[in-house]
């Protein structure tokens, strides 16, 4: 059993464990090896989530070690055969021993006290670890093609986390590279979103009309969430999986406004309640819309649909307006659609946050 009151942040053991541990070692036993250091990728600690219940799997003392492309084909097994032999079986009282859990492939801690340990420093090229992730090479420059099939959850696994120590100087210069949209795909995105509340804000009134109180809240709902989302887009920050996208949410700007509002929308008894809470919403974010400045200020108070008695935000004007102002020529060819990034028009795990996402770009070309 894992003792789990020996918890402690997930990126901040990692950091400890480089400083304290792993450093000494690489400067011993490798001492002219360029290297850099950092934890990014998967894991919940890389984004600061973690709590003890993490302890259970896929966390532990661990880092990722970037080497050149020379150093990973030549010294990558040596490397991790050294560390095999002079890791220290426990870190601060947690095992630096992994075994596979099951068939899913996750690893979890295990106690030893003699042999080789099976240690998490994982070892990587900038240009393997990109194709791990991107299907991407540090010297390529992503199109508009790519960005728009790059998942978000991948994009949040090559900018977050930290760097500990950067002996190749590139590893902060790819997370900066990634950190963010180029700002024409990013108009594209946001007036992508905008488009998906439009093409449903007005069947939460419909349903209710007829008698369908369950499709009206369902409607809301989703509403909800194509509001959170424009909330990340409109504040530059990626958005991640299901898991913590309520989290990540939360620490938004907007969130202080709107989380409240948004929780009122799916408490919502009837459909008077639930309409006087989504106009709220409508209203704040149209607001932070014309905050950005990216276009001419647009109506922020809710008016009927077409002569119908159902208050919405017109979210299609935004849509219009903020496409108005791409001028990539690439992206203005892709937005004669309104299906934006994979993201926007996927909701699945499996290519969302695994390994099928790359064949995806044929849609857009």
């Amino acid at each position: 059993m894992i003792d789990k009151s020996l918890f402690i942040p997930g990126l901040q053991l990692s950091e400890m464990f480089y400083q304290e541990v792993v450093k000494l070692i690489l400067e011993k036993e490798f001492p002219n090896l360029t290297y850099s250091a950092g934890l990014l990728g998967g894991g919940s600690e890389v984004f600061g989530y973690d709590t003890p219940q993490s302890m259970d799997h896929d966390w532990g003392p661990r880092l990722l070690l970037f080497v050149n492309d020379t150093d990973l084909d030549n010294s990558k097994d040596q490397i991790a055969k050294v560390l095999s032999e002079k890791l220290p079986y426990e870190f601060h009282g947690i095992s630096t021993n992994y075994k596979i859990h099951d068939q899913s492939g996750a690893k979890v801690l295990e106690n030893i006290t003699t042999g080789p340990i099976n240690h998490r420093v994982e070892i990587y090229s900038i240009d393997s670890f990109l194709q791990s992730n991107l299907r991407t090479k540090f010297s390529v420059t992503p199109t508009a093609i790519d960005w728009l099939t790059f998942p978000e959850q991948r994009l949040i696994s090559v900018s977050s986390g930290k760097v500990f120590f950067d002996g190749l100087s590139k590893l902060s210069e790819m997370r900066q590279k990634y950190s963010y949209y180029p700002n024409d795909v990013w108009l594209y995105l946001l007036s992508s979103q905008w488009m998906k509340i439009s093409q449903e804000e007005p069947f939460v009134g419909r349903c209710a009309d007829v008698g369908d109180e369950l499709g009206s809240q369902i409607i809301a709902a989703r509403i909800v969430r194509y509001l959170m989302k424009l909330g990340f887009l409109m504040e530059k920050k990626y958005a991640p999986y299901l898991k913590w996208f309520g989290s990540a949410f939360s620490k938004l700007e907007i969130a202080k406004s709107l989380n409240p509002i948004l929780t009122d929308v799916l408490q919502a008894n009837n459909y008077s309640q639930r309409e006087l809470a989504l106009c709220q919403a409508y209203e704040v974010v149209a607001q932070k819309h014309n905050s950005l400045q990216i276009t001419a200020p647009l109506e922020t108070k809710p008016t009927s649909f077409y002569g119908r008695p159902y208050l919405i935000i017109h979210a299609d004007n935004f849509s219009k307006e903020i496409k108005k102002q791409i001028k990539d020529q690439e992206v203005q060819k892709i937005s004669q659609s309104n299906i934006g990034s994979i993201d926007q028009y996927v909701d699945s795990t499996d290519v969302l946050s695994h390994d099928d996402f790359d064949r995806l770009k044929i849609m857009y070309s």
